[in-house]
């Protein structure tokens, strides 16, 4: 089957999501970006290969007529980490009939955290019969891994994660969510404070569509979606990493001096109907010559399990996920679906190799 690819926002992510889809045997025919720095390049340039492609990075404005025109296969959208931030193009795509993946986080679950928009997009999908959803890194690291050890599991009574990343290797939007860069009084007034606040406070928030979620506030959703469970209360608190030395940063085209934030520690609790507690952190801050990537999960209970990824390719592997994720779009049902309705991501054998 000969697929035909959008990619959406042409920044660090689409280096490898571009590639791996040519290396597929699939096709690139469209790529947008609203940076004027990149706007009439081939896509070769941004992949750092050597043959040109004849595909140029178009201007987002182009993209809902070149979607109406064309009609691509699916989309790879790698923009932000928000879902009200991605929700515009995303909501292009289904207005076009044309299927969807982000790497933004929160789309991993976003009926936890911003449901109207959630229920709106999949409304709009049903319609115009398409599918969309979110993938990336936590679709099998903090996702089915975990489901799967589950599956191995007796009795479960508490089940604990931990993962680190290093947000320069993100982009822009994602350490600013972070709050890297940021003075600790800052950190509490633009991150912390969202989490200082009541139950009935949050619930608002959440129906307001203004909610700031940290990443494992949508894993956990999907995790309990997953398992069975029921969540029955959700707390998250975040916490500032502060630097212990000045650090470089070139994401932020900063110096992030001694004392103040290299990003945040967000943990979330979830309590369930069935007494099983989720308690779940990511930590992403701009890392220093010493640190790299882990992810740690332990299942509590007979037997209690863990296990321990360390210096994971954090970014090759969203990107590697997502491009294995596009058949899964195209033959599922319309309508937005996180990936907990698919089956395990399955490796898919490449076709070609670009230089």
């Amino acid at each position: 089957m000969n697929i035909k690819v959008v990619q959406y926002g042409v920044g660090k992510m689409s280096k490898y999501t571009m590639r791996y889809v040519i290396e597929k045997g699939w096709e690139i025919v469209g790529a947008f970006d609203i940076n004027p720095n990149i706007i009439g390049k081939d896509i070769a340039e941004i992949m750092e290969t050597k043959t040109l492609t004849g595909v140029k990075v178009q201007p987002n404005t182009e993209f809902e007529n070149f979607l109406k025109s064309y009609k691509p296969n699916a989309v790879i959208v790698t923009t932000m980490s928000l879902f009200k931030d991605v929700y515009p193009s995303l909501e292009i795509c289904a207005k076009c009939g044309v299927n969807a993946i982000t790497t933004c986080e929160e789309a991993f679950y976003p009926q936890n955290s911003n449901p109207v928009l959630f229920d709106k997009l999949d409304s709009l999908c049903k319609q115009t019969n398409c599918t969309i959803t979110g993938s990336g890194y936590q679709d099998v690291f903090w996702g089915n891994l975990i489901a799967s050890i589950a599956g191995a599991t007796h009795n479960i009574t508490k089940i604990v994660g931990s993962s680190s990343y290093n947000v320069e290797d993100y982009g822009i939007a994602l350490a600013k969510a972070h709050g890297a860069g940021l003075t600790v009084e800052e950190f509490d007034k633009q991150i912390a404070s969202a989490d200082k606040i009541s139950e009935e406070e949050r619930e608002n928030i959440i129906k307001s569509g203004e909610y700031m979620p940290s990443y494992m506030w949508n894993v956990n959703g999907w995790l309990a979606e997953k398992l069975g469970f029921h969540i029955t209360h959700q707390t998250q608190k975040c916490v500032p990493q502060i630097a212990k030395n000045d650090i470089n940063s070139t994401t932020l085209k900063m110096t992030v001096k001694k004392g103040m934030a290299t990003g945040m520690s967000a943990v979330v609790t979830s309590q369930t109907k069935e007494g099983i507690i989720i308690e779940s952190q990511c930590i992403g801050k701009v890392y220093d010559k010493t640190e790299f990537d882990t992810n740690q999960w332990t299942i509590e209970g007979e037997p209690t399990t863990t296990i321990t990824v360390n210096k994971p390719q954090t970014v090759e592997l969203t990107c590697a996920t997502i491009v294995n994720r596009i058949p899964d779009i195209i033959e599922s049902p319309s309508g937005f679906l996180t990936t907990d309705h698919f089956n395990l991501p399955v490796y898919l054998k490449n076709k070609t190799t670009i230089n």
